[in-house]
């Protein structure tokens, strides 16, 4: 695992910033509130300024060791480049993977006898997905562990997607980690639902493609039109005015119903 406390494992030798809250103690947006961790994990360069509407807009630069063939300058979570390439994936790759896994998915599913419950269960994954997907970025990926080997876990995680949101190639989940974990929640729904858990699992991952194309979009594109620019403003508050916030991408009233929306900018005081 790649150590930033390690000089030489450090590509541009920098220093670590160990007072991170220090500095950020009377800032009023608070970005990292919940990455407390994130110094103890990168190197800098310097203090250089920022626009405001950077996340690391008081000057804090992360240094980004980039693969030889990327033309942005990454961070790197991992020594091995072996390693580093499993986490990174591209968007064409990332929908000609789904394009082919979902049918899959549904052709599996239409195997087995038919029943009129198929619309139900597809359903009920789809919302099963957004609430998952809530939990997940609330209680996982915003885990604030005191275990110094956790917390470098969750960084690679989700941590790293802060620290550099604008990264084209981790805004989608690798396959290393969306197939191992698709293909237990597709045995575990078949356990519980029997042969119709497959289109129960048909409903889940087609709302996972949805959300993490969602999320991709929401850091890439413009995304114009009043449902596009709400999904847009609402992960853009998580990440800009207060990371304990806004946890749902496309599940938006889930962070309604459980009282973490961030309904103004205001609130990032």
């Amino acid at each position: 695992m790649f150590d930033p406390h390690n000089p030489s494992d450090r590509p541009d030798g920098g220093i670590v910033l160990g007072q991170f809250d220090k500095l950020f103690r009377n800032s009023a947006d608070k970005f990292t509130e919940g990455y407390r961790f994130v110094a103890e994990h990168l190197s800098f360069k310097g203090v250089q300024r920022k626009s405001l509407d950077r996340p690391w807009r008081h000057g804090l630069v992360p240094s980004m060791a980039a693969p030889p063939s990327s033309p942005h300058s990454r961070i790197r979570l991992f020594r091995s480049a072996s390693l580093e390439r499993l986490t990174v994936v591209s968007a064409p790759a990332f929908i000609a993977l789904w394009a082919i896994l979902l049918p899959a998915i549904a052709v599996a599913g239409a195997s087995y006898p038919a029943t009129p419950w198929i619309p139900v269960f597809i359903v009920a994954g789809l919302i099963a997905w957004t609430a998952t997907e809530y939990m997940l970025h609330r209680f996982v990926f915003h885990f604030e562990p005191d275990s110094q080997r956790l917390q470098r876990v969750i960084f690679i995680i989700h941590g790293n997607h802060h620290a550099d949101p604008k990264d084209p190639l981790r805004n989608l989940m690798p396959p290393i980690i969306s197939l191992p974990v698709g293909g237990v929640i597709w045995v575990l729904s078949f356990r519980v639902f029997g042969p119709v858990g497959t289109w129960f699992f048909l409903g889940f991952m087609t709302g996972y493609v949805g959300y993490d194309l969602v999320h991709y979009a929401c850091h890439q594109w413009p995304m114009r039109g009043r449902l596009a620019r709400a999904l847009k403003t609402h992960h853009m508050h998580h990440h800009h005015h207060r990371a304990r916030g806004n946890y749902a991408i496309t599940g938006m009233v889930w962070d309604r119903i459980l009282s973490t929306r961030i309904s103004s900018v205001k609130e990032q005081a």
